[in-house]
């Protein structure tokens, strides 16, 4: 019980007394309560009381009146007394004022009823009035606005005359409503005996008579309950939990869509589907759940999890299914728009023309370069033959610029050769007066014919005795290039760079064939060139040289050129001075890049680094599935040539040479080497020096390594000599291929040839105690040998393979029994033979095999 509320005093008689303290009548119970508080989620908890009832125990003192008898004279209340008829017989008195207490209880529960509902009534009367009364406040408030003029937009709107008088008057509905709560929270609870019996429960008024008006929004929530002395004085409010704010915002979305007309519309999205793409991925794409992507893959018969991937098609049945519309795209996208369209022909300027000089090996073609650029290029050339294409520009007395090409004029750079006639605009066909046109030479017409660019003659070494030009201007005729002086178009020179004869007329012509071809290119854009070298330098990383087609390249310009993206870290021209920019037929070596492309790769910038790497990256994934597959096949094809011809012996070598074109030209002359039974595998090839890498690799597979132009690093070395690895320098391809060739021969097996001796008849047959059967012969033709391979012919029939095991003339063995003589053979291990059957002696020689 609470003290603050009920007080009851226990005197030394233990009599019952009942006191009345703030207007509140209670009993003494014989309970003890507590209180304790009982949580919940979202932070809400309730304090809930606890009571424990205890039996009485009724003693009865010496007098004989008994320990509950109140000691003040009170009478004992109507509970007490029902509460003492189950524990013995009661006196008169006693009953007597049981009863009277329990009608003194009636009536003041009749009163309190009588008054609890008169005050209802006259409250339900208070509120209809003031109702009443602000709806007609409202409705004379609304037609006085609306007889009013509307206020400039610019102008506060002027308050009304009977706006005072109203807020101090008859409330609006919303202030009425609002208000009035408040004042019932803070109201204290009436002192009279109608409230008390009310509070105790005696008779609970009509339940529509107190339904109290509806709460607007915003109006305090009416106090709900028992009405405690610590909640009157308690001023925090309960305030809503999280998840009840939750489900109120949805339950207003919900009604909102209602009332918009919106509410069963799905979302349709255009599901961007790539070749492959992840069940995760395709879900978060279409906005939905994981599992329910799932079930619907289950329902097509395709079990997959969310990090399982699937093709384009399911994923596209997938879409459909869900109400998506469907947009396929393929990796290859990155590349659309990678090269610009064509250029409006006002933005066209001219610029120099690109000149690639051809012919036959050691006709001259570096050192005709050489006279046109004043330098010494071809002496620091291995072997005096050019080992890669070099690029550079001219500038002529007369102001005008040349860009030349020079390409390597050997067997082995065919492809090298190809790539430069196809940057080109003119080509050079450099053919020695004293040798004629030669086999590079008509391959290099074949490539310049390809190209459908023009050619310009130029017969070299004119200064030798033996100098003929009329006879290579006859020769190219058996090739369909008629000269000018035969009466065709072609432009033919006779020049001499040694003695520098005729160069100025040779640059005459290569600009009187440029101004014909109207060369024109868009500097204002964004640079487009091709790759002409490419190689990997200490301290500079990879260095390709670049001959720009269209555009200008800047240094910082980010590029993506084949395999390889990068950023312009700087650029250099073919005289090694730094430059800034460079533009259209101007070759320039760039440095920046991630990797060392291929010569002839595409160079293209782009408008941003992230452009870059996803083609770089996408062009990569490309050539490792290409690579993959095409050694699958290999793997396959090789499985069956060893079922069927026995294993094939492979020379595996490491390749690593200067430049891109050199280690292009090695492979491709060792991928020409070989046959069915010996081949070259290359295990790597690559530009740049001999590392570690290249030793481990070489060790683990037990091959070469061959360096072109480079050197292997002190730390390769050391490994090489601890673990036995071959390392062979090369500067000239030709030593290359002959040592190869040369290890190949060796690794060969060796062909067994068959050299015939002679024939043998049978004459006769003689049987001998262990030893078998001896055939008495005739030597017919040739020779017979001991040790010899025989084959026993009957009926010109072979029926059997051997060798000898006896050859006797008379008793005596011998060697060999020529034509005309009679000997004694006998055969291993076997018996059956005849007379008359003919014996063919031969001999099995090896002989060294050839490629």
């Amino acid at each position: 019980m609470n003290e603050t509320e009920n007080e009851t005093e226990v005197t030394d008689d233990r009599k019952l007394k009942l006191e009345r303290r703030r207007g509140k009548l209670e009993l003494k119970k014989t309970v003890e309560a507590g209180q304790v508080r009982q949580n919940f989620s979202h932070g809400r908890s309730k304090a809930v009381t606890v009571e424990v009832r205890k039996k009485r125990v009724i003693e009865r003192g010496a007098d004989g009146k008994s320990a509950k008898d109140d000691p003040h004279g009170r009478e004992p209340a109507a509970s007490e007394a029902v509460d003492d008829a189950s524990h013995g017989e009661l006196t008169e008195r006693e009953r007597a004022a049981r009863a009277r207490a329990l009608s003194e209880a009636r009536k003041a529960d009749e009163e309190a009823r009588r008054r609890e509902q008169a005050r209802i009534e006259q409250e339900a009367r208070e509120a209809e009035e003031a109702t009443r009364r602000a709806e007609e406040e409202a409705r004379r408030a609304a037609e006085a606005a609306a007889a009013e003029p509307r206020p400039e937009p610019d102008q506060a709107p002027t308050p009304r005359p009977g706006a005072a008088e109203t807020s101090e008057g008859a409330e609006t509905p919303r202030t009425a409503a609002t208000a009035k709560p408040a004042v019932k929270a803070k109201a204290k609870p009436q002192d009279d005996e109608a409230g008390r019996s009310v509070r105790r429960g005696a008779v609970k008024p009509d339940a529509a008579a107190r339904k109290p008006a509806t709460r607007s929004r915003g109006e305090p929530r009416r106090r709900a309950g028992k009405l405690t002395i610590a909640a009157a004085l308690d001023d925090n409010e309960r305030t809503r939990s999280l998840a009840s704010v939750k489900r109120a915002r949805e339950k207003e979305k919900q009604k909102q869509r209602k009332m918009s007309g919106a509410e069963a519309q799905k979302a349709v999205r255009e599901v961007v589907v790539p070749e492959t793409i992840t069940v995760q991925e395709l879900s978060n794409r279409m906005a939905e759940r994981a599992g329910n992507v799932v079930k619907a893959l289950m329902k097509m018969g395709v079990m997959a999890t969310i990090n399982q991937v699937i093709d384009a098609d399911t994923a596209e049945l997938v879409a459909a299914e869900f109400g998506n519309k469907i947009k396929r795209v393929s990796d290859a996208d990155v590349e659309i728009g990678l090269l610009g369209g064509d250029d409006a022909e006002r933005e066209l300027v001219s610029r120099p023309p690109v000149v690639t000089v051809m012919g036959h090996v050691d006709h001259g073609k570096t050192s005709l370069l050489d006279a046109l650029r004043a330098t010494d290029v071809a002496g620091g050339e291995a072997g005096g033959i050019t080992q890669h294409i070099g690029a550079y520009q001219v500038l002529l007395d007369s102001g005008a610029r040349i860009s030349f090409i020079d390409t390597p004029g050997h067997a082995a750079f065919t492809q090298m050769r190809a790539r430069g006639a196809e940057v080109t605009d003119i080509v050079i066909l450099v053919v020695a007066a004293d040798d004629g046109i030669m086999p590079q030479t008509v391959e290099a017409i074949r490539h310049a014919k390809a190209a459908k660019v023009p050619i310009i003659v130029a017969i070299n070494k004119i200064d030798k005795p033996d100098a003929d030009p009329n006879r290579v201007r006859t020769e190219l005729l058996q090739h369909e290039l008629v000269p000018e002086e035969m009466g065709g178009d072609v432009l033919t020179v006779e020049v001499s760079a040694k003695q520098r004869i005729n160069l100025d007329k040779l640059e005459e012509m290569i600009l009187l064939q440029a101004e014909i071809l109207d060369l024109k290119a868009n500097p204002n854009r964004a640079c487009e060139g091709v790759v002409i070298e490419a190689k990997m330098e200490r301290g500079r990383g990879s260095v390709a040289t670049v001959l720009i087609q269209r555009g200008t390249l800047r240094v910082g310009d980010p590029f993506v050129t084949g395999r390889e993206m990068g950023r312009v870290r700087a650029l250099i021209d073919d005289r090694g001075q730094p430059i800034e920019d460079a533009g259209p037929a101007m070759p320039v070596e760039v440095l920046g890049i991630n990797g060392t492309p291929s010569a002839g790769d595409d160079f293209v910038v782009v408008e941003d680094e992230q452009k870059a790497r996803e083609v770089s990256e996408y062009r990569q994934r490309r050539d490792r599935l290409a690579r993959n597959a095409a050694s699958q096949r290999g793997t396959l094809e090789q499985m069956f040539e060893s079922i069927q011809s026995g294993e094939v012996k492979e020379l595996p070598v490491v390749v690593k040479g200067d430049v891109q074109g050199s280690v292009e030209a090695i492979l491709g002359s060792l991928e020409k080497m070989g046959n069915e039974e010996v081949k070259v595998r290359v295990l790597h090839a690559a530009v740049g020096g001999v590392n570690e890498s290249d030793i481990t690799l070489a060790q683990a597979s037990k091959a070469v390594v061959i360096g072109f132009n480079v050197r292997a690093n002190p730390q390769a070395r050391e490994m090489a000599r601890r673990d036995a690895v071959e390392i062979r320098y090369y500067s000239i391809i030709y030593d290359v291929t002959d040592d190869i060739k040369s290890a190949l021969t060796g690794i060969m097996a060796p062909t067994l040839r068959e050299t015939f001796l002679g024939y043998a008849e049978i004459r006769e047959v003689f049987r001998i105690t262990k030893v078998g059967s001896v055939a008495g012969c005739m030597v017919t033709d040739g020779t017979v040998k001991r040790g010899a391979k025989v084959r026993l012919l009957r009926d010109d029939v072979v029926i059997h393979e051997g060798g000898l095991s006896t050859l006797k003339r008379f008793k005596d063995d011998v060697k060999d029994v020529r034509e005309g003589y009679e000997c004694g053979m006998s055969f291993e291990n076997y018996d059956d033979i005849k007379t008359g059957d003919v014996i063919e002696c031969y001999e099995i020689e090896e002989v060294a095999a050839q490629l």
